[in-house]
C-alpha cells in the first residue's frame, strides 16, 4: 500500500483524468486499484491510498507518458508519497 498526496488545480479534472488515462497507465505498471479522497480542509487537496507496491510506483513515476497525465489531470508538482511509520494487523 502505498499513501499518496497532491493539489490540483480542479477536482473534477483530476477525477476524469484519474478514471480513465492515468487508470490505465497504472495498471501498465501493476496497480491493484486505489481510493481516492478530497481533503475536507484543502480543496485543491488529495490523498490516494493505491494498492500498489513500491516498484510498481516507482516504474509508473519512470514512465515518459505520466508527466502528460499529471498535467492532464491538472496536478500541482509531484505527488507526495507519505512514509509508513507502523502496520497493524488489526
Amino acid at each position: 500500500m502505498i499513501l499518496a498526496t497532491a493539489r490540483v488545480d480542479d477536482f473534477d479534472r483530476f477525477v476524469e483524468t484519474y478514471s480513465t488515462r492515468g487508470s490505465a497507465k497504472r495498471e501498465q505498471h501493476g496497480s491493484k486499484g486505489s481510493i481516492v479522497f478530497r481533503d475536507p480542509d484543502e480543496s485543491d487537496r488529495v490523498w490516494v491510498i493505491f494498492d500498489w507496491d513500491a516498484a510498481g510506483w516507482q516504474s509508473f513515476t519512470a514512465d515518459p507518458d505520466v508527466p502528460a497525465i499529471f498535467q492532464a489531470a491538472g496536478i500541482k508538482g509531484r505527488p507526495e508519497i507519505l512514509a509508513p511509520v507502523a502496520r497493524f494487523d488489526a
